[in-house]
């Protein structure tokens, strides 16, 4: 909104001498609507937009790059005030190396383009008018000088919307939709429903769902339709040919009921929306749903108790078939991250103190940035932790394992269970939440959140 102001009235800044600014640059995940939101800009403003994406500047012949930048802004100032937009800018903006070798030609080419760019944006006999806007989702791989204020002054975020946000999406898509219900119905529950989705997962959501409903030759799209679109999305596609015995299809049920048991009798976990059996593409043999709230901050307690619902399928499987097996590595992965994390990067444990070692993902350093005996603390404080909460999950299935046996006895005979039936299995969980959580507000939509 700012930039189409300054865009529409110009002379106001002018006046008061203040200079239009040169760029933004969008940075978010994928799907988040970067360009979309470029488009909608240039739009809004009513005024000349060229655009063009990072890796049309890339050609095999040197010197093309540069060519097309200079002939895209000496365009761009002929028709001023305009906007030129490069969708994907890391391709060309990506960070110049410091080795003093001879790199390849396509490195050069890059790096000229690069420094063409940088020239043309701020350089010697820049022009006002023209303003820049470009997207990436890899902000950390730009070159610095393309950063600095005078080329791109704002670094606009567009994250990940969050339940509100989602709500909004929802009612944009679902108006091209055949609905049985008012579309403000769906929005509500299915914002609750798809935590972490971004704006591209929405649309296939709904995509998704009409296309079910189609090829059950429904005349309307109803929520039975959305929740196997989320499925799909989340599992992937059921396994049609899997053969699996009666033996490891009786553990695949006995793990996740583990699962589910240990979760719905711990305090600080998310409610489970379903639990099934039925391979999936990428769920494996089973997998359990929840619906998490978007927690910024996380409390030690709420880490062990997540930590204690993960291992319940482990559990599970050792104190009621008396054998284990390899369907846990999944959970094993996610606990051993999890409890890291804890040590390692949030400074929760006493041993280790107020430090934290964050991982490194994009970089190459071979050396840990601390000795190899606070390493030693390190793995001895992971491995405590994980056993006591080991420990812990196993007293808590050995407690309720009729209630195990139960689900599971249930889970081989339906493959799917919702909530309902595991409210009637379980009975209700003995904890009562203070605020009203993503479960219920996929139960109930959005009420007045201040009465509950």
């Amino acid at each position: 909104m700012e930039f189409v102001h300054f865009l529409k009235n110009p002379k106001k800044y002018q006046d008061l001498g203040a200079k239009i600014p040169k760029g933004a640059l969008l940075v978010g995940p994928p799907g988040t609507g970067k360009t979309l939101l470029a488009k909608a800009a240039a739009g809004e403003a009513g005024v000349p937009f060229l655009s063009l994406s990072g890796s049309d500047f890339l050609e095999l012949y040197v010197g093309v790059g540069c060519s097309r930048v200079r002939n895209l802004f000496n365009e761009a100032r002929k028709c001023a005030p305009s906007i030129v937009f490069i969708d994907e800018i890391d391709a060309i903006g990506r960070a110049r190396s410091h080795g003093h070798g001879d790199s390849s030609g396509a490195q050069n080419e890059r790096e000229s383009t690069l420094n063409q760019l940088l020239v043309e944006m701020d350089g010697f006999g820049t022009t006002a008018g023209v303003v820049v806007l470009a997207c990436t989702n890899r902000p950390d791989i730009l070159d610095k000088a393309l950063l600095r204020p005078g080329r791109f002054d704002r670094q606009i975020t567009v994250d990940k919307p969050d339940i509100k946000g989602r709500d909004q999406i929802f009612q944009i898509y679902l108006k091209k939709i055949k609905l049985d219900r008012v579309p403000s119905y769906y929005s509500q529950r299915l914002a609750a429903l798809a935590p972490g989705f971004s704006g591209a997962d929405i649309a296939n959501v709904c995509n998704e769902a009409a296309l079910f409903a189609a090829r059950t030759e429904e005349a309307q799209v109803t929520m039975d339709h959305f929740e196997a679109a989320i499925d799909r999305i989340i599992g992937g596609l059921e396994k049609k040919n899997m053969v699996i015995s009666k033996l490891q299809r009786r553990t695949v049920a006995y793990h996740e009921a583990g699962h589910v048991v240990a979760g719905w009798f711990l305090e600080h976990t998310e409610p489970l929306l379903k639990v099934t059996i039925v391979p999936l593409g990428t769920a494996a043999l089973g997998f359990a749903q929840y619906i998490p709230n978007e927690n910024l901050l996380m409390t030690k307690e709420q880490l062990f108790d997540m930590t204690c619902m993960t291992l319940g399928g482990r559990a599970a499987e050792k104190v009621l078939i008396g054998a284990i097996s390899t369907g846990a590595q999944d959970d094993l992965e996610k606990v051993t991250k999890m409890t890291y994390d804890q040590v390692a990067v949030y400074g929760f444990s006493e041993k280790v103190g107020l430090l934290s070692f964050p991982q490194r993902e994009a970089s190459f350093e071979m050396s840990k940035p601390y000795s190899s005996k606070t390493g030693a603390i390190i793995d001895n404080e992971v491995r405590e932790w994980v056993n006591k909460a080991y420990e812990r999950t196993i007293q808590l299935i050995d407690e309720h394992k009729e209630k195990v046996a139960q689900v599971a006895e249930l889970l081989l005979e339906k493959e799917v269970l919702q909530q309902d039936d595991l409210l009637r299995v379980l009975g209700a969980r003995p904890f009562k939440s203070v605020e009203l959580s993503n479960y219920d507000r996929f139960k109930l939509g959005f009420q007045d959140e201040e009465k509950f």
